[in-house]
């Protein structure tokens, strides 16, 4: 049985003090834990004694016993031939009580089958319930202990023993079927429906505490899921911003088409490469200045031929192509004498970043219709997110434009509107998620409509 320590002490002195004070010729009580099975552990659990002259019992005697902790197991007190019997055996295997009325005739009195001495007047009572209470349908799976002979007890029993009870009297007050043995019987009973109560009640808090971490494993595995499906749907930004990045590169074509005149970043990006190439010392073997005038090329290459945001592109420039040109001016004087020259190209490639933008260079595309001039940039610079929704459908909706001449446009146009359907997934199995491992969390088998605006998973 599953009883806290604690509270199959109290419970047992409560018992021991009731016996004690129903019967006044009661002098001592011991109760003994029995199991589990098929060991059948018998352990002494508490004593008490009554002071004869407060009436007040004493706990906890102090007296040597073979059940005092660790106890016996079944294989060490049960009957077997050569061995001493032992009242505790006789109450366990048959789930009967053992009176001894007349210690000097005692046959299971240990200490007189070994030294001859009698012990005194004592009453012995199994505390018994009902096998289907403790164990369900699993009682006719389980290994029963057996006898010397190799017979299962209680296997054809209804009960089984899960204490007993022993009670010591004065001298000659205590017989056979009397009163004080009845009353011992009846208050046994009470014990053994407490104890499966107590039983009951530490298993289902065991059980609840074990729900209590399976939901919140639980709850800790779905959020992890969820994050994890949220960052791999994070694609869906990128794929949607990469589309809009063609319309941004299809619009800056637009007006270099238009304006041939204006200074752009691919013009800026190549004299820059240029003068790396054109002052860079000629060497046989590579040096650490060669290959960062490689890497400056490659990176210079690269931005020529990205579509990027504006801020990002500033970004770029100072971050990776403004600093590296520093480094080389300041390992080698090659480029000492177009040192203004690369300064002012570079300021020039930063405000380069943002001719897309200009509503005056998009005033001089004469070649497209007033209405394209102006939707057209407005679109192509936006950095998409779950809240631009709107936008999205104002992309899809510009695609239809009639007089819209761009590469792979309807292409474009199917791409964004599945995507399109993806981002608006998100939100609800979000949504969904959060009100379910709030509900794990909760304990609650409800299906919250509302879910907790401060939840976050």
């Amino acid at each position: 049985m599953i009883i806290n320590d604690d509270i199959l002490e109290r419970t047992c002195k409560d018992m021991i003090e009731t016996i004690l004070f129903c019967l006044r010729d009661a002098t001592k009580g011991t109760i003994y834990r029995i199991g589990p099975m098929p060991h059948l552990r018998s352990v002494r659990i508490t004593s008490g004694i009554r002071n004869e002259g407060s009436g007040e019992i004493l706990w906890g005697v102090k007296e040597n016993s073979d059940y005092n902790y660790p106890g016996k197991c079944w294989e060490d007190y049960k009957d077997r031939p050569g061995r001493v019997l032992e009242a505790m055996a006789w109450c366990v295997e048959k789930g009967k009580s053992w009176t001894a009325d007349d210690p000097y005739q005692d046959s299971r009195s240990v200490r007189k089958q070994l030294v001859n001495e009698v012990e005194d007047y004592h009453h012995m009572e199994p505390v018994l319930i009902k096998k289907s209470y403790l164990y369900g349908d699993r009682a006719g799976e389980l290994e029963y202990p057996v006898d010397y002979c190799g017979n299962s007890i209680w296997k054809d029993c209804d009960d089984l023993v899960i204490a007993v009870v022993k009670i010591h009297f004065k001298k000659g007050f205590i017989k056979r079927g009397d009163y004080s043995t009845k009353v011992i019987k009846k208050l046994s009973r009470t014990l053994g429906t407490q104890l499966l109560s107590l039983h009951i009640r530490e298993t289902l808090s065991d059980a609840q505490k074990d729900l209590a971490r399976q939901r919140l494993q639980s709850c800790n595995v779905l959020a992890h899921e969820l994050r994890n499906t949220l960052i791999k749907l994070g694609f869906i930004f990128s794929a949607i911003n990469a589309e809009i990045s063609f319309l941004r590169e299809q619009w800056e074509s637009q007006i270099a088409l238009a304006c041939p005149d204006i200074e752009n970043k691919r013009v800026i990006l190549n004299r820059l490469s240029h003068l790396i190439e054109s002052n860079l010392p000629s060497e046989n073997v590579p040096t650490r200045l060669g290959r960062l005038c490689e890497k400056l090329i490659a990176e210079q290459s690269e931005l020529a031929g990205l579509p990027l945001m504006p801020g990002l592109g500033e970004k770029w420039v100072d971050n990776k192509i403004w600093p590296k040109w520093q480094e080389l001016m300041v390992e080698s004087d090659a480029w000492e004498g177009c040192r203004e020259e690369i300064q002012s190209l570079l300021s020039r490639l930063r405000s380069a970043m943002w001719l897309g933008t200009s509503e005056e260079l998009a005033s001089r595309i004469d070649h497209l219709p007033e209405d394209i001039r102006s939707i057209w940039p407005k679109l192509a610079y936006v950095d998409f997110t779950v809240d631009k929704l709107m936008t999205l459908d104002e992309i899809i909706r510009f695609l239809d434009h009639p007089e819209l001449k761009i590469p792979h446009k309807q292409q474009t146009k199917k791409v964004l509107t599945s995507l399109k359907a993806l981002v608006e997934m998100i939100p609800e199995v979000e949504e969904r998620t959060n009100r379910i491992i709030l509900s794990l969390k909760n304990g609650s088998s409800e299906s919250t409509e509302s879910p907790d605006p401060d939840y976050q998973s």
